[in-house]
């Protein structure tokens, strides 16, 4: 296991809203909470698999999941059943708010991921981000969201490059 195995002092529900309905809801652990960075353990919160081609996210997997008040973005470590590192999933968002149980996440549709050994670092979705049409509507959030995903790529293609914002 990681360094981020953690025992949950608490429980919130993560709400994650993608143009302005909430796409998913799901209970997880409250591992930390130092005032700008949200750290909660959840296991795969999907119905059925989700195989991407370069990663498969199925039951019994674990992610640990940091969201942070001041950033554009959220990190996500995944495991497997076992405990192995599967990688990181990055969601681009607006800055995370906790209010009364809930930690509500608005999704901008692009995402990175970068592989456990780090010879897979892609970025996601950028498709379907233009067509979102974000640039038109709130073209500062559409900048910071592009921002956000250039310096996750930039950090995740140097070793310990993520890992070092989830310490």
């Amino acid at each position: 296991m990681s360094v981020n195995w953690a025992e949950p002092t608490g429980s919130v529900e993560v709400v994650l809203v993608k143009g302005g309905r909430t796409k998913i809801r799901y209970a997880a652990g409250l591992l930390s909470d130092d005032g700008t960075r949200i750290a909660v353990r959840a296991p795969w919160a999907g119905d059925a698999v989700r195989d991407f081609g370069f990663v498969r996210f199925e039951a019994g997997d674990v992610f640990t999941e940091y969201y942070w008040r001041d950033r554009w973005y959220a990190v996500k470590e995944v495991r497997d059943a076992t405990g192995a590192l599967k990688g990181w999933y990055c969601d681009i968002t607006r800055p995370a708010t906790l209010s009364g149980g809930e930690l509500v996440v608005e999704d901008l549709d692009l995402d990175l991921w970068r592989s456990a050994d780090g010879t897979d670092v892609r970025r996601l979705d950028e498709d379907e981000f233009e067509e979102s049409g974000l640039a038109e509507r709130d073209p500062a959030a559409a900048a910071a969201a592009v921002s956000a995903l250039d310096a996750l790529e930039a950090l995740a293609g140097v070793e310990g490059g993520l890992e070092s914002l989830l310490e």
